[in-house]
């Protein structure tokens, strides 16, 4: 499993209109990073937003092809205040 390829299911699963910013890193194809900046976490917690990021990799994980899955997941306006308060 490739960055690339657990990029372009995100970007599926996501409308690419409220995909803001999206990196997802990996150093041995099983661990991954992933930040994600999009709208559609508007008012969502950190829970929810986590649950619909698994929602789309979830037959990946349950295979272990996705073995860990770190995630950072931000709307625009906290990526703005992350960014600006370093």
């Amino acid at each position: 499993m490739t960055p690339e390829h657990v990029k372009t299911l995100l970007r599926t699963a996501f409308q690419e209109k409220d995909l803001i910013s999206l990196v997802v890193e990996s150093d041995d194809q099983v661990h991954f990073e992933a930040c994600i900046v999009s709208q559609c976490f508007e008012g969502q917690t950190k829970l929810k937003r986590q649950q619909r990021v698994y929602a789309a990799l979830g037959d990946l994980i349950a295979t272990g092809a996705i073995h860990a899955l770190a995630l950072k997941t931000y709307t625009s306006e906290e990526f703005k205040r992350l960014n600006s308060e370093g």
